[in-house]
C-alpha cells in the first residue's frame, strides 16, 4: 500500500484529486438468492465496469467499500446475515475484482467513513472529490455521500450506476442527496 501511495500522490500531482468509492458490489448483494440480493444491482453491472474502466484509464484511485461483518452484528436483527467476514459473501463479485493499487475498506455500519480509516487513506491520497457508485442507493451509498459531503468533499453519485431495492427509495435518495446535501447527481 505504500507504494501505491506514493504512485498515487505524483500523479495527483499532475491531474485532479479524486477517488471512486465502489460500495458493497459484493456476492450477498448482487447475486441471485443472495441474503440481501438487490435485483437492481445487476443492471447496474454494466455502468459501474465502465466508470471503474474510467477511473483506472485516468489513473484515479479505486477505493472499494465492503459491508465485513461479525457472525452476530447486531445490523443482522434488522436485517438478514450478510457479509460476514471471511466468507464468500463478503467478496467483491468476479466481474470488478480489485487491482493491484486498488484499496479496500472494510465496515460494519452503513456508512463508509464511520469506525473505518476511509477519511485518513482519503487525506494521506490527498482527494477532494469522490465518485460513488454500487448499493444500497437509500442506505450505504447515501449515508456515504452525506457524510462526505458534511466532511466536505465534493461528491458525485451516478444515478445510473447505483441501485436500490426499489424504484421508490433510489428516486427518493438522489433526489435528497442533490437537494438538500449538495450532492452532485449524474
Amino acid at each position: 500500500m505504500v507504494n501505491s501511495l506514493k504512485k498515487f500522490r505524483l500523479l495527483q500531482e499532475k491531474m485532479g484529486k479524486e477517488a471512486l468509492l465502489v460500495i458493497e458490489m459484493l456476492n450477498d448483494f448482487i447475486e441471485v438468492g443472495a441474503p440481501l440480493e438487490v435485483p437492481a444491482a445487476r443492471k447496474i453491472l454494466p455502468c459501474v465496469k465502465r466508470r471503474i474502466k474510467e477511473a483506472r484509464e485516468k489513473q484515479i484511485p479505486i477505493i472499494y467499500i465492503c459491508d465485513s461483518h461479525r457472525e452476530n452484528d447486531e445490523e443482522f436483527g434488522k436485517w438478514p446475515k450478510h457479509a460476514i467476514y471471511g466468507t464468500r459473501g463478503a467478496e467483491i463479485i468476479e466481474e470488478l475484482k480489485p487491482g493491484k493499487d486498488d484499496f479496500i475498506v472494510r465496515k460494519r455500519r452503513y456508512s463508509a467513513f464511520l469506525g473505518t480509516d476511509l477519511d485518513l487513506l482519503l487525506k494521506e491520497l490527498r482527494i477532494e472529490k469522490l465518485h460513488l457508485v454500487g448499493v444500497l442507493t437509500n442506505i450505504c451509498v447515501f449515508l456515504t455521500a452525506v457524510e462526505a459531503a458534511m466532511r466536505d468533499y465534493e461528491v458525485v453519485v451516478y444515478a445510473d450506476s447505483v441501485a436500490a431495492l426499489s424504484e421508490q427509495d433510489h428516486k427518493f435518495s438522489l433526489s435528497q442527496l442533490k437537494d438538500v446535501f449538495r450532492v452532485r447527481v449524474k
